[in-house]
């Protein structure tokens, strides 16, 4: 490698998905979880995650996924286990909590409170979440980076 700098990538913005089609994707990821609606055309939709936002896009031709996923942090994960019971969706085998959609994303949801994943106070504050934490084993991970007390 050369003496350049390289850039340093810090996070991710948004995560993008292909359904079959827009109102149906809302209907489906509405019955599971509550949401702000960031914007909509009749081929995308955004779904707002604070900072951050899932965009749904029009047209999936692809087969479905197998371990290509993404881990949806949620602020109640039992909420999301009953939430699919509810609506006949089956999870998939394995110890996550893992699921399809219609048109074959893989999602796996997971906890605020496991994981190093971290929203500033600021936007927990915006996003009316203002009670969420960390467990002792999440805080432990973050501590040993620097990124928490000890």
């Amino acid at each position: 490698m050369g003496t350049e700098k390289r850039a340093r990538a810090v996070g991710l913005n948004h995560v993008a998905l292909e359904v079959g089609n827009i109102e149906e994707a809302l209907a489906f990821y509405g019955r599971l979880f509550d949401f702000e609606l960031r914007g909509k055309s009749s081929s995308s939709a955004f779904i707002d995650l604070g900072d951050q936002f899932i965009a749904l896009q029009k047209g999936r031709t692809q087969p479905v996924d197998g371990g290509r996923h993404f881990g949806l942090v949620v602020d109640d994960k039992e909420a999301v286990r009953k939430a699919l019971s509810e609506a006949g969706i089956k999870t998939l085998p394995g110890r996550f909590l893992d699921f399809l959609d219609p048109w074959g994303n893989r999602v796996e949801i997971v906890a605020y409170e496991n994981i190093q994943f971290s929203k500033t106070p600021q936007v927990l504050r915006g996003m009316g979440l203002t009670q969420l934490s960390k467990n002792k084993s999440a805080l432990k991970e973050l501590a040993a980076k620097g990124m928490a007390a000890s």
